[in-house]
């Protein structure tokens, strides 16, 4: 089978479009080329995982009157050429985006050539590119159960099948009890894992810094992850802290240790909950209001309606507020569990190659 991926901008659209390829490459032989930006994390992610790149040269829209937005359309056009002799030449069974503004040429060039297309989207609600695609594509694969309405009349093109960044972390193999001892942490305590994406978070870090102190009180560990650029900071104000509190700027290898873990606090970017939802962690989560439409806040509502998560939004987060639902959490963290596994798919992946096999089966039959 030859596929084609695109998908980039951030690991959140990267990751699961990699744990997809993964999984095809375990059922089944098959030929991948994936189309990124030179300029987008994929670029570095896609080639060390030692799959075929090529790249386009495309940019977002702007939401407000841009001569950007001029720019775009040209870049877009040129794209859609790039695209088409791509295409040609690599002549796919089907054509999967992952997301970010990359996927609408890739995409959209595809379906009008008439191959089979599918788009995943990662977020409860949909982002422009997203929305624009399934007009033109022929599946549109969902995180979220009931986020389909969002895509109007092609609702009935949206199927539900998980985050596929889950089901790599449910496939993990560990020891909890060494994973812990990796980072000097006992057995017997609760392990608290804080982390603010990639980059660190700035508000969740200062609320994490003031609630240091009351969090001393209790019989815990913690891994405060604070980000490479804010650690310096961080560890200059944070002096003296215990051996069962440890500091680092970024961990390589977090879904190992969340799989030891009994509590997140983090923010809620859909690979995250797909990560909670699997493993069944209760969380703390601050939404990033930084984001378009607040579509952090509208991923976490159904952990919270769930009884799965705590929501601490931004403009709420002290130290005292967040030490509150830190201590609401553990104390509730058998039944937060249990509501978070009921929200994960860790099948994500499988489902999502079935239905690739699904629509390149049936264009096959026409």
């Amino acid at each position: 089978m030859r596929i084609v991926v695109s998908g980039g901008g951030t690991g959140g659209h990267i990751y699961p479009a990699l744990a997809m390829i993964r999984e095809l490459e375990g059922r089944i032989p098959c030929e991948v080329l994936y189309i990124g930006t030179e300029n987008g994390l994929e670029a570095d992610i896609v080639r060390r995982a030692g799959i075929p790149f090529e790249s386009i040269e495309i940019s977002g829209i702007r939401r407000s009157l841009s001569f950007e937005n001029v720019k775009t359309g040209i870049r877009f056009v040129k794209s859609v050429l790039r695209v088409r002799k791509l295409l040609k030449a690599f002549r796919p069974d089907v054509v999967v985006g992952t997301g970010g503004f990359v996927c609408g040429p890739v995409l959209y060039t595809a379906a009008k050539m008439g191959y089979p297309t599918l788009v995943h989207e990662q977020n409860s609600l949909p982002g422009i590119t997203n929305k624009f695609l399934a007009r033109y594509v022929d599946r549109v694969a969902l995180s979220f159960k009931g986020s389909g309405h969002h895509f109007g009349k092609n609702e009935g093109k949206t199927v539900l099948i998980g985050n596929p960044r889950g089901s790599e972390v449910a496939e993990l193999e560990i020891d909890p009890v060494q994973e812990k001892a990796k980072y000097g942490f006992s057995e017997d305590r609760p392990l608290i894992v804080v982390y603010g994406g990639s980059r660190g978070a700035s508000p969740i870090n200062d609320a994490v810094i003031e609630m240091i102190p009351l969090l001393k009180e209790l019989d815990v560990s913690l891994l405060f992850v604070t980000g490479q650029v804010h650690f310096d900071d961080v560890e200059r104000t944070l002096k003296d802290l215990p051996e069962r509190f440890q500091l680092r700027p970024f961990v390589y290898d977090l879904p190992k240790i969340l799989k030891a873990s009994d509590l997140v606090i983090s923010r809620s970017g859909a690979s995250t909950l797909a990560e909670l939802t699997t493993l069944g962690l209760p969380s703390i989560l601050i939404p990033s209001p930084y984001v378009t439409e607040n579509h952090q806040e509208v991923n976490a509502s159904s952990l919270v309606e769930a009884g799965a998560s705590i929501l601490v939004r931004e403009k709420e987060l002290t130290g005292k507020s967040l030490f509150d639902a830190t201590a609401r959490a553990l104390s509730d963290k058998e039944a937060m569990s249990r509501a978070a596994l009921s929200l994960g798919l860790p099948d994500a992946a499988s489902r999502l190659v079935d239905e690739l096999l699904k629509i390149s089966r049936n264009a096959s039959k026409h």
